[in-house]
């Protein structure tokens, strides 16, 4: 694991999705990025109760994607160059996902 991608495994304070209990809550205000997409997801699957499901991938990068560019956007300021070059885009494409989500 390179040092860039390190903030993946650091603990977060924040969920983006609400808990079920408090409990739950509680033990997952540290747990990683990876571990909370985890219990996300377990979560979905277990609250289905039989319903048919497609796209679970598009969903959920939607919804992750959405949340990631405006914080890196908050991150730089507003600088676009810099926000493609931390997160690995081209400036045309980050402008591409920029307007997709209504943050242009």
């Amino acid at each position: 694991m390179s040092n860039s991608d390190s903030f993946l495994h650091e603990p977060i304070s924040n969920q983006a999705e609400p808990q079920l209990d408090q409990s739950q809550a509680a033990a997952n205000s540290t747990a990683s990025l990876r571990e909370n997409v985890e219990s996300a997801m377990a979560n979905y699957f277990k609250h289905l109760d039989g319903q048919p499901v497609s796209d679970v991938y598009q969903m959920v990068m939607s919804e992750i994607e959405a949340p990631l560019l405006e914080q890196v956007m908050k991150y730089v300021r507003n600088n676009q160059t810099k926000a493609a070059h931390l997160l690995g885009l081209n400036r045309g494409t980050l402008r591409k996902k920029l307007k997709q989500y209504g943050l242009l």
